[in-house]
């Protein structure tokens, strides 16, 4: 017996549905190991960056008022102290008008000084003057104290992905050890009489695993940490076992293939079982994924997804990595959309949600988005793909010449 989709819900609709689940718990991060982990709260500096006037320039330091009315033809002649200012070092001197010392980039800059001029615009004249062929306006070549980040100011929201350069400002506050939430785990199963694992050669009517080695990917791209949790046949025991196995170890299981309408889908009856009921999407109208699934046991997701891997795939972009997100405690959407023009034009069907899968072709100084054409399930049209571009539920379709926004696959 067909079991139908009776209510498909809009994809705004759903994605709200993921304020249901609350982030998972946090633990410890080194600064060394930080890297795309999460954020658990706010983090406040201590203390101010830098902690005090520094150069900015290989220079000298002077007071910018000696130094008003420079130029090639009438430079400005300082008396120039023989003293340095080093990195890392307090000058035990301070600067007097008509003064200048030679300071080092990252040097502190002495008490008396306001301004830094660059070494290339100016010259030592024998062993005690300084000519300066151009002004310095007060403050010029300086950071201030405080001028990156103030003792008590924000330095990294809650919710933040960490990278590289968030690495750094840790390390610049002096955080070692970072409170991060733990990264989700992500339970792996697919279905199917005739998939086998993608190390086989498939016998006559049988194919290859493909959708367990796309989500895994997936799920490690987006922050996620992926569990095989098994490569089953349409059956309802195999199928029921490998979920309960999957739920004791996963925050969010994916169950592709068993989705769709058909006499051997148990996987709508299997989540009603495990989640006592509780599904909160059957079936989106979208193209493709319609036939979704979501069901909520606990703080845990129940994902039944199509069997075709361009589906999977667009689906969990769309739907699951929004979903995924929020267990990791993700403040903001890392989406990645780029303008672009249409090359031809794009039919869309009322009522539902498109995507169209694109490659992006650059003209001149344009991007091109040019739609990927081909029977669904073929895997090389995601192959081919830069990204999807989202035709409203609303809209009979685009025309050609008409601007997109390509959302990244991959991103």
């Amino acid at each position: 017996m067909h079991k139908e989709f009776l209510t498909l819900s809009n994809i705004k609709d759903v994605l709200g549905l993921s304020s249901l689940f609350k982030p998972g718990e946090t633990e410890k991060a080194s600064l060394e190991n930080c890297l795309g982990r999460v954020t658990a709260s706010d983090i406040f500096s201590n203390e101010n960056i830098p902690p005090f006037d520094k150069s900015t320039v290989d220079g000298f330091a002077v007071t910018s008022s000696s130094t008003f009315g420079s130029s090639e033809g009438n430079p400005s002649s300082l008396a120039y102290i023989k003293d340095s200012v080093r990195t890392g070092s307090v000058p035990e001197f301070s600067i007097k008008h008509g003064e200048a010392a030679k300071i080092q980039t990252g040097g502190m800059i002495p008490k008396g000084s306001d301004a830094v001029v660059m070494l290339e615009h100016a010259e030592i004249i024998g062993s005690d003057m300084l000519e300066v062929f151009r002004p310095a306006a007060p403050g010029s070549n300086i950071i201030y104290k405080g001028d990156d980040i103030k003792a008590g100011d924000l330095a990294i929201p809650g919710g933040t992905r960490l990278r590289a350069q968030e690495a750094g400002i840790l390390a610049a506050i002096g955080h070692t050890e970072i409170e991060v939430v733990k990264k989700p785990v992500v339970g792996i199963i697919s279905t199917g009489d005739e998939v086998v694992p993608a190390s086989c050669m498939p016998e006559s009517g049988k194919i290859r695993d493909v959708n367990t080695h796309t989500l895994w990917n997936m799920t490690i791209r987006n922050g996620g940490i992926p569990v095989f949790v098994g490569l089953v046949r349409d059956d309802y025991d195999e199928i029921l076992k490998a979920c309960e196995n999957g739920l004791t170890q996963c925050d969010m299981l994916l169950i592709s293939g068993g989705s769709s309408i058909g006499a051997r889908d148990y996987t709508l009856d299997i989540i009603k079982k495990l989640t006592m009921d509780n599904i909160l999407v059957q079936g989106v109208s979208m193209s493709p994924g319609k036939p979704v699934i979501l069901g909520k046991a606990g703080n845990r997701q129940i994902w039944g997804l199509p069997g075709h891997v361009a589906s999977a795939m667009i689906v969990f972009h769309t739907l699951v990595r929004p979903f995924l997100n929020r267990l990791e405690g993700l403040a903001n959407d890392e989406s990645v959309k780029i303008p672009a023009i249409l090359t031809k034009n794009v039919a869309s069907a009322n009522g539902r949600t498109d995507f169209i899968r694109v490659r992006l072709k650059y003209e001149k100084d344009r991007v091109l988005a040019e739609p990927v054409i081909g029977k669904s399930g073929i895997l090389l049209t995601i192959v081919k793909s830069d990204g999807i571009i989202e035709i409203d539920r609303n809209c009979e379709g685009l025309k050609q010449g008409s601007q997109v926004f390509v959302t990244l696959l991959g991103h």
